[in-house]
């Protein structure tokens, strides 16, 4: 009886060592996982999927949710060990207000930040990304410029459509400001006809992005890195140039 009470004993020892590591790989597919170090300067921001604004969206959908993402902005903002962001974007957009926010707060930040676009960065992920000071778009990667749109239920009065006029005028105006595309030329990407199938609206390309001056340069994660790098340099330049 003591040889059977023992061995339920050592299964569960076993189980427990084994845990972790078929933790890893059920999470991550691999049975290391990559020490990243506490003394890093650098803080990378992901946006991913569909951003997610004041309706929650179905459970099967991958989502940013905005209030997620502004209290991390407020700390990175806060802590004097992040001296530049990242920003990483893979997203269809989604909510124009909620993406605004974001877009307004990256914007807002007083240490350097760099974006990179790869695979899409449509609709509102196009405020988003040029909401930093340098962006990049990788060569295969896609922006989906297109006028505001809703869905569901719309209430029928002229003021929802003065409503969604404004509403796009600041997404405009934004952009234009903060990237090198001439007001007209986004215009005439936004309400273009016969680039998207049965829709209105553009589809930029890559380098077509940067010719178009929405995107600033073609390149990856280590040229985004170099660039961060040097604007974390030139920004402590010039707070020492100040102090003295």
């Amino acid at each position: 009886m003591q040889m059977n009470e023992q061995q339920p004993e050592k299964q569960e020892g076993q189980k427990e060592e084994k845990s972790p590591l078929l933790e890893k790989i059920q999470q991550l597919g691999q049975t290391n996982v990559p020490q990243l170090s506490q003394d890093s300067k650098i803080h990378c921001l992901t946006i991913v999927g569909q951003i997610e604004g004041h309706v929650q969206l179905p459970p099967h959908n991958k989502t940013t949710k905005y209030e997620h993402l502004i209290p991390q902005l407020v700390a990175i903002e806060q802590n004097p060990k992040i001296e530049g962001l990242m920003v990483i974007l893979n997203t269809v957009g989604g909510d124009v207000e909620a993406g605004l926010a974001i877009s307004e707060m990256i914007s807002s930040l007083s240490k350097p930040t760099v974006s990179i676009v790869l695979g899409g960065g449509h609709s509102i992920g196009v405020p988003i990304a040029v909401s930093c000071d340098y962006s990049f778009i990788a060569e295969t990667a896609t922006m989906t410029i297109h006028p505001i749109r809703l869905t569901g239920l719309v209430i029928g009065v002229p003021q929802t459509f003065e409503y969604l006029d404004k509403m796009q005028e600041r997404v405009i105006n934004f952009v234009t400001k903060h990237s090198n595309i001439p007001e007209e030329t986004f215009k005439e990407y936004m309400f273009a006809k016969g680039n998207l199938t049965r829709d209105i609206g553009t589809n930029v390309v890559g380098s077509d992005a940067v010719e178009a001056g929405l995107i600033n340069e073609v390149g990856g994660l280590g040229a985004a890195m170099k660039k961060l790098n040097e604007l974390i340099d030139l920004n402590k330049d010039q707070d020492e140039g100040m102090i003295q």
